[in-house]
């Protein structure tokens, strides 16, 4: 079995697993209170040239999610989300257990508009009975999104003038960050999205770590009383010095950018491979995500061999999937897949 399911069957890059080995006998405080916490937070500070950040090391995504927005939203508000969106459909709720609606907008590729935050901004301060009704406060969005698409750098910056206009915060969900900034043809560098939202999270779980997340605070009002929420929220690692030496190996030598752009390469010699068979897609998309769509007796033929999500029925004759490479995808593997497709 060949798996495409997802990008995080695997372990851990070796040069991490190397690491940890090398660090395993030392002493360190715990929850964070080390030289490689420590050193990965000015690491991630440089390459985000923001100097003035706090950063949290976080244990996964779901943590980081839950804990940022309950952090930042007070009882009565809620959190604008594509319908799409990771928090509004793969987290059992997780959100709303905090007492935190996710207030969905409609996307039909992923991503939000600066329109529809203004709209429902509006939509709400504008209603006579706005008392009655949970107040949006903070806007949540994923660069790259659930299935795959990117944001421009004038798109964000038009939410993000939005977000500042109407008191909002932005929040960026880059559990995928790596396959988003690595993509070919986006135009969003990392230090451009530590400019352009209050606060955002790089994803190691899903490129490269054995798990975690860093979290990356920009706005002060979000700072205040943060390591409470963390600890509260079951965020807080107590060998915490795990995920500094892992965000120290991927940000030192640029290993985070290098994963990305392999989990790319193997994703474009399937996409490529579909567009030659006459394929079409649910969204265009040139990170590590792809979502033909395959005649049933493909989707069928191919269950026995490769792992893959059933995205579900497009019409009678036709599936839409989702192949997802990681970071150490075999480039072999992603053309015995192609080959499959251009061959059936």
């Amino acid at each position: 079995m060949i798996r495409f399911n997802c990008d995080y069957n695997e372990g851990a890059h070796p040069r991490i697993l190397e690491r940890l080995v090398e660090t395993n006998f030392e002493q360190t405080a715990g929850y964070g209170d080390d030289p490689h916490c420590d050193r990965a937070r000015d690491l991630i500070r440089a390459a985000c040239s923001t100097p003035d950040a706090d950063v949290y090391l976080l244990v996964g995504g779901t943590q980081t999610n839950l804990t940022v927005i309950s952090a930042a939203l007070r009882p009565h508000q809620g959190a604008l989300s594509a319908v799409s969106g990771h928090i509004n459909v793969h987290e059992s709720g997780a959100v709303e257990a905090t007492g935190h609606k996710v207030l969905a907008l409609p996307s039909d590729n992923g991503k939000i508009t600066a329109q529809q935050v203004e709209d429902a901004w509006r939509a709400h301060f504008e209603d006579e009975t706005q008392i009655h009704m949970v107040q949006p406060k903070l806007v949540y969005i994923s660069h790259p999104t659930e299935v795959g698409t990117l944001y421009t750098k004038t798109e964000l910056e038009a939410i993000y003038k939005v977000c500042k206009e109407r008191d909002l915060y932005l929040f960026i969900d880059g559990a995928r960050m790596g396959y988003g900034l690595t993509a070919p043809g986006t135009d969003l560098t990392l230090k451009d999205i530590a400019h352009l939202c209050d606060v955002f999270y790089i994803g190691g779980t899903k490129v490269g770590a054995l798990f975690g997340e860093a979290l990356v605070i920009l706005n002060d009002e979000l700072k205040k009383d943060f390591p409470y929420f963390v600890k509260q929220k079951g965020g807080l690692l107590a060998k915490g010095r795990l995920l500094g030496i892992q965000f120290e190996t991927l940000f030192e030598d640029g290993l985070y950018y290098e994963l990305g752009r392999h989990a790319n390469k193997a994703a474009a010699i399937i996409r490529e491979a579909c567009e030659k068979k006459g394929l079409s897609f649910l969204c265009p998309s040139p990170t590590n995500q792809q979502f033909p769509i395959l005649p049933n007796e493909m989707v069928e033929a191919f269950r026995d061999k490769y792992a893959f999500a059933d995205m579900g029925k497009v019409d009678e004759h036709h599936r839409a999937v989702r192949f997802c490479t990681s970071w150490c995808t075999k480039l072999e593997d992603a053309q015995t897949l192609a080959d499959d497709i251009l061959n059936f």
